[in-house]
């Protein structure tokens, strides 16, 4: 039984987000909306594994990690680092590496905020890389092949000791999110599902 859910926007996006959104109707429906954190992540990676690091802290216990993104990154380091359960969703593999041609200013999508993209940026996610998970990893990805910003074959490969769900078509921002929430719950120990 985890002690909640902690949800990990990926970059330039926020707890604005839809998926966000909805995660935090279904938890609002099961009347226990304190027991999901969607922090408002700092665009740096160090910073943003502060934050996580306290959102876990105060969640307590075996938290569910839901990143979707570059929240996938962060969300596989956390998993690998402290034994935790993760659900990714379109996760970046190793985005330090991605980043060629792209550094410079950036903007939130939600907030409008501007930010620079440095070398520095792109050192502090290099140092959060871990070896593919081990077989039996308590991890599922969900991945759609439409994804028009990262390739999901990446993911296949990194992700293959776990759980992958591969559906055709689709998008970067996973279309259907909210009609797989009752595995996401389940995953998280707050409800039973029953498609699975």
């Amino acid at each position: 039984m985890s002690s909640g859910i902690l949800y990990i926007h990926g970059l330039n996006s926020s707890p604005l987000s839809v998926k966000a959104q909805q995660l935090s109707e279904a938890m609002a429906g099961l009347g226990a909306p304190e027991r999901l954190l969607v922090p408002a992540l700092h665009h740096h990676p160090r910073q943003a594994m502060v934050q996580l690091q306290q959102a876990i802290d105060t969640l307590g216990g075996n938290p569910l990690l839901v990143g979707s993104s570059l929240g996938g990154y962060y969300a596989t380091h956390l998993a690998h680092r402290l034994g935790l359960n993760a659900l990714l969703i379109n996760p970046a593999v190793n985005p330090h590496r991605l980043f060629d041609g792209h550094l410079g200013t950036q903007a939130n999508l939600y907030s409008g905020e501007t930010w620079e993209l440095t070398l520095d940026h792109i050192a502090a996610l290099a140092e959060l890389e871990v070896p593919p998970p081990e077989r039996g990893a308590c991890i599922e990805v969900w991945l759609q092949a439409g994804d028009e910003t990262l390739d999901y074959r990446h993911a296949v490969q990194f992700y293959q000791g776990c759980v992958v769900d591969l559906q055709p078509g689709g998008d970067h921002s996973y279309q259907g999110f909210a009609e797989r929430l009752p595995r996401l719950l389940a995953l998280a120990g707050l409800k039973p599902d029953s498609t699975f």
